[in-house]
């Protein structure tokens, strides 16, 4: 029986609205967010709390918007740390030279997870559908993030951040918590037989994360799929939070590249030890 989690918290200051983890609070380790699409400077498309320069925003909005949203969380924009996101399986540990390393001075390539377990380091991830994974070792004071999109999912990049956390500073699974943010859900994402093939190669219940359409289609259950990659690698089910959120059905909340045709904007997951 699944006992997971449901539920990632919606909070609003200052009129920027954002995510939280209750079980990642809890600990009084982190701080961290998911962000949405509200409360930001941008116009257009965009509108309005965009985070991406590799739009077509003005740079100057998009500063504002990170402005806006490392306030909320008391972060330093300056020491965040971003990495080109490559819908790969490359995971960085990030150290202290590596702080600041961002708009455009980040030499981080083919890296779509980032982990530290040094304080006041500030790591970012970059979505727009594609799923969000949140990872806080409160015993050995470890995080991470991922960016899953189907690609990183069938390469396994939760599991693999996993056994990193492991192999470089001695987690041990049990402790682990892990978080699954909002993404495109099953009720919005159409696939097809070339990503239905990959997904039937791991060990998860297809029944669950694949709703057949019976036109050469399926739904695909990518928050799901990642549940039970993180279940069947050792992390407990009851320490997995799920946001239960699809960034293509809550228009008015999030970005969705699918939904918006790929004129659209982009929210970040973000996390740094205290």
């Amino acid at each position: 029986m699944i006992k997971v989690n449901k539920g990632f918290k919606r909070n609003e200051i200052d009129g920027v609205v954002f995510y939280t983890i209750p079980a990642f609070k809890n600990t009084g380790k982190v701080k961290h967010l998911f962000s949405t699409r509200i409360g930001g400077a941008s116009s257009g498309p965009y509108s309005s709390l965009n985070l991406s320069l590799t739009r077509y925003d003005d740079k100057e909005d998009v500063y504002e918007n990170f402005r806006r949203i490392c306030h909320v969380t008391n972060i330093n924009c300056d020491d965040m740390v971003f990495s080109n996101q490559v819908h790969s399986d490359g995971i960085k540990i990030v150290n202290e030279i590596d702080k600041g390393k961002n708009f455009g001075k980040s030499d981080i390539k083919d890296a779509d997870a980032l982990m530290t377990n040094i304080s006041g380091i500030p790591i970012v991830t970059f979505h727009a559908d594609c799923t969000p994974l949140y990872f806080l070792d409160p015993v050995r004071n470890v995080i991470a993030l991922a960016h899953a999109g189907w690609r990183g999912t069938v390469k396994e990049i939760g599991p693999k951040t996993v056994e990193t956390m492991v192999n470089a500073f001695g987690s041990d699974k049990k402790d682990i918590l892990a978080a699954i943010g909002p993404a495109i859900g099953v009720c919005c994402y159409e696939v097809g037989k070339d990503v239905v093939n990959e997904v039937s190669k791991l060990n998860v219940n297809l029944d669950e994360v694949l709703l057949d359409k019976g036109n050469g289609k399926w739904m695909l259950n990518l928050e799901m799929t990642n549940y039970y990659e993180l279940v069947n690698c050792g992390i407990k089910d009851e320490n997995i939070t799920l946001s239960g959120l699809c960034t293509s059905c809550n228009a008015d909340e999030f970005y969705s590249y699918r939904r918006d045709k790929g004129k659209t904007g982009s929210m970040a997951a973000f996390m740094e030890l205290i």
